[in-house]
């Protein structure tokens, strides 16, 4: 599975997979930084949305993947990220023919304790 250009600004990767969707690493570096020591906010809610949409790409076969605009995307961020590697597994609670809604997690050491959760709700355009 490709993922979109903005999964490579972020350094996002596939590292695994769950239920059939892709689980997604992002490394720790300056430019995912917000405050010294922690992740930026944008770049964990930019990790969760490309994980929502990177679970939704692997339900359809390429020729069949609907084009995507997102409605909503809300964010809650539990605990800061701190110097780590982030990871993000997305999920679909619902998949109708004009719109999808999604949930995504993201954790460092302690799948148990995220750091931030989503839901995200996008209008599919199928040709």
């Amino acid at each position: 599975m490709k993922l979109p250009p903005y999964a490579g600004l972020l350094g996002l990767t596939i590292t695994g997979e769950e239920a059939g969707a892709p689980i997604l690493t992002m490394p720790w570096r300056t430019g995912v930084m917000g405050r010294p020591g922690f992740l930026h906010g944008g770049a964990i809610g930019g990790l969760l949305e490309m994980a929502a949409i990177a679970a939704l790409h692997a339900r359809f076969a390429d020729d069949e993947r609907p084009r995507i605009k997102p409605i909503t995307v809300t964010v809650d961020y539990m605990r800061g990220g701190r110097e780590a590697e982030t990871f993000a597994l997305g999920r679909i609670t619902r998949l109708g023919t004009r719109v999808a809604n999604l949930e995504a997690s993201a954790w460092q050491e302690d799948r148990d304790r995220p750091i931030a959760l989503a839901r995200m709700n996008v209008l599919l355009s199928r040709s």
